[in-house]
């Protein structure tokens, strides 16, 4: 499964865009990469809200190693801690065991096991996974639809990667990740030759992300695009 995965979407795309923008285009590394670091951050607060004491503390020991081996190969990229992390021990339980649970353990879960399938190359496991999380922070559920956008992404499934990535930016709507999804989003766009909406794209993020625009060169991207 892995394997054919690979060989879809990101490659045609890539093959369209010159060597020094290609780098946006990295689905399964920047995007859901992202996302693995949110999580390692705020994956607390997100479990805390509306959970009881004894809840919280039930739901965090029941993931707690596979968090353990979520932030080691978050850290050092290792596929077989991302395994470990995703399907436990022998042992400890990982992400999908929890991820068949209710409740805020199970909702996040399926997050964390989305992106550990993503990370190990399973595309279609990991869509199915994001698609299950069900989250309001504004940090992460953004981040997660633009993962879930990357992944359709490298599923060939490029209309739907759009949407996701756009609907990503609109959520988040800040200057550290709405240019970015917007940015791939058009990207893709251009590599299906619709230079018009991907312009469109273009013009938003010089528009709507000043502050992003001046360390970027988005006017190369809008005068390719013209």
């Amino acid at each position: 499964m892995a394997e054919t995965n690979k060989k879809q979407g990101t490659p045609e795309i890539e093959e369209t865009l010159s060597k020094n923008e290609a780098f946006v285009l990295k689905y399964k590394n920047y995007i859901i990469g992202a996302v693995a670091v949110l999580l390692l951050c705020i994956v607390g607060y997100f479990l805390v809200k509306n959970s009881t004491a004894e809840k919280f503390q039930k739901d965090s020991t029941e993931m707690a190693k596979a968090q353990e081996y979520f932030s080691q190969a978050v850290i050092s990229g290792d596929a077989d801690l991302f395994n470990k992390a995703l399907n436990g021990d022998s042992i400890h339980s990982g992400f999908l065991a929890v991820a068949g649970n209710s409740g805020k353990a199970g909702n996040v879960a399926s997050l964390y096991a989305g992106i550990c399938q993503a990370r190990l190359g399973n595309y279609e496991e990991a869509a199915k996974l994001i698609e299950k999380f069900d989250g309001d922070d504004e940090m992460v559920s953004p981040a997660a639809l633009g993962a879930l956008g990357n992944i359709k992404a490298s599923l060939n499934q490029l209309d739907e990667a759009v949407e996701l990535l756009k609907k990503a930016a609109a959520k988040a709507d800040n200057n550290a990740l709405s240019p970015q999804f917007l940015i791939q989003a058009a990207q893709i766009l251009e590599s299906q030759g619709k230079k018009e909406e991907a312009l469109k794209l273009y013009e938003k993020i010089r528009d709507d992300y000043q502050e992003w625009t001046r360390n970027n060169a988005i006017e190369n991207f809008i005068e390719r695009a013209k």
